[in-house]
């Protein structure tokens, strides 16, 4: 089944069980050992990352007081890459249509209760359309794994139809593709059709619970789905988003196996994860959260959420409306960086009318409801700036360019003025009056805190183009 590549680094090389086991049993030796978590955080205050083991102890550690230097050091360095920005998104499901028989997802080929669903071309520009009219400008592609119904072909024609609809003001600028894995080929088809990033969840990085969680299906192979992230790179992808799907497995494991996997990318090919998800199963058609002993409760997810920005701080983090709007909240306090809003996980959910249809194909139950505009307002008036900005994938910044970028702190003389250039058209095509009114507020004073004199000098002459019907400004 597994198209090997004898150039490609074997996943249980990169992902060895072994050193997962080996750094649990060292994390629990030490997780009292405040000398050592102390110089943890300090080195993390560097902002030069984390090795695994050292997040591990972190991780480990029960102390109340070094806990909470760990949320505040986090905080500190969320703030020092990413400043109050979120970006925002919304996954867009073409298809659930699916051969394999994943056991915590109600696409599972087994599931004869779920009604099948797949998007034709007008009816994704329907939903695109619809999409648009909500205010977003970057999507997630989504689908189930079936040769026959979502071939790589109707990924790619889909793409070019999203990219072709522009409606009023509205326009996607970005779709980035959470897909089944595929071969370096196919990589390059959807690198040339103009994706953003390539998405895909390691779900557990235990080959023998993964195993078991996928017994039938292409994604029943372990090593085909975890070197993914390497025929990705290898294709021309430079920007490829990992994450799993905590609860399948125990948090520590998978925690660790998330952090060998950013680890290997950035030695492999000199650029790590451009994003990390950090999903939590939850309840859907035929799922029972109750059916999995590892469900992670919400203080360790938090937990969690920290150390990742502590040991990879350049890097993006994503949550989805899987979370309730207070666990959405903190997370964005300590690491998350990309948000999603008004968001459907049925297969045509954005279209009105199409509720019943949206609930009845959906992936997983949504948790925070909320339209897109009530999302905006309400990080608004948590202090945080909402961006739509697409402006680095268009202009070519991206991998390691990227990263670069965000290293030595010059991306935000892009993405602060961007975020706010985004944010004052979504405000004048899309917002209510009153996130009108408090987005305008926001502008004016963020405006006064860019501190590069130019920059801020062309943002402000942006913003009132904007204002008098201009759009799609971007440094």
């Amino acid at each position: 089944m597994s198209n090997y590549n004898p150039q490609s680094p074997r996943a249980e090389e990169f992902i060895s069980h072994d050193e997962i086991v080996a750094t649990m049993a060292y994390a629990q030796e030490n997780k009292s050992n405040r000398e050592l978590i102390e110089s943890i955080i300090t080195k993390a205050a560097e902002c030069g990352g984390l090795t695994h083991r050292e997040a591990a102890v972190l991780l480990e550690c029960n102390e109340p007081d070094l806990i909470e230097r760990m949320f505040a050091l986090a905080k500190q360095i969320k703030q020092r890459f990413y400043g109050n920005r979120i970006v925002m998104f919304a996954p867009l499901y073409l298809s659930n249509y699916c051969v394999n028989s994943c056991t915590y997802c109600p696409y599972h080929i087994a599931n004869k209760t779920i009604p099948r669903k797949k998007l034709t071309q007008q009816e994704i520009e329907q939903e695109v359309v619809a999409l648009q009219d909500m205010g977003h400008k970057r999507l997630a592609l989504e689908a189930g794994e079936h040769p026959l119904y979502n071939p790589i072909e109707y990924i790619l024609e889909s793409i070019k139809t999203i990219y072709s609809i522009k409606h009023r003001n509205g326009a996607i600028r970005r779709v980035n593709v959470n897909i089944a894995a595929t071969s370096v080929e196919n990589y390059r088809k959807l690198k040339d059709a103009g994706i953003g990033t390539y998405i895909l969840f390691q779900e557990t990085y235990n080959k023998q619970n993964y195993e078991q969680l996928h017994p039938r299906g292409p994604k029943s192979d372990y090593a085909y789905h975890t070197e993914a992230m390497d025929r990705a790179m290898q294709g021309g992808i430079d920007d490829v988003g990992i994450g799993v799907l905590f609860g399948l497995e125990t948090y520590r494991y998978d925690f660790v196996g998330l952090l060998m996997h950013a680890e290997h990318l950035e030695a492999t090919y000199g650029v790590g994860p451009h994003t990390i998800s950090v999903p939590r199963i939850c309840p859907a058609d035929d799922i029972d959260v109750a059916d999995f002993e590892n469900a992670v409760p919400d203080d360790v997810f938090l937990k969690m959420v920290a150390i990742i920005r502590l040991a990879v701080p350049y890097t993006g983090m994503i949550v989805s409306t899987r979370e309730t709007p207070a666990v959405r909240q903190k997370v964005l306090e300590v690491g998350v960086s990309q948000l999603s809003g008004g968001s459907h996980t049925g297969v045509g959910g954005y279209v009105e009318g199409h509720d019943e249809q949206n609930k009845s194909t959906a992936q997983f139950d949504v948790s925070d409801e909320r339209t897109l505009d009530e999302v905006v307002r309400w990080l608004l008036e948590l202090g945080y700036v909402p961006s739509f900005c697409t402006a680095c994938y268009r202009e070519g910044r991206t991998g390691d360019r990227f990263m670069k970028l965000v290293k030595s702190g010059q991306i935000a003389n892009c993405c602060q003025p961007n975020a706010l250039m985004t944010l004052k058209e979504y405000l004048m095509d899309y917002a209510s009056p009153e996130t009108l009114r408090v987005g305008l507020r926001v502008i004016a004073d963020e405006l006064e805190r860019v501190p590069h004199a130019k920059v801020r000098r062309i943002a402000a002459e942006n913003l009132e183009k904007i204002e008098l019907g201009e759009r799609d400004f971007r440094f």
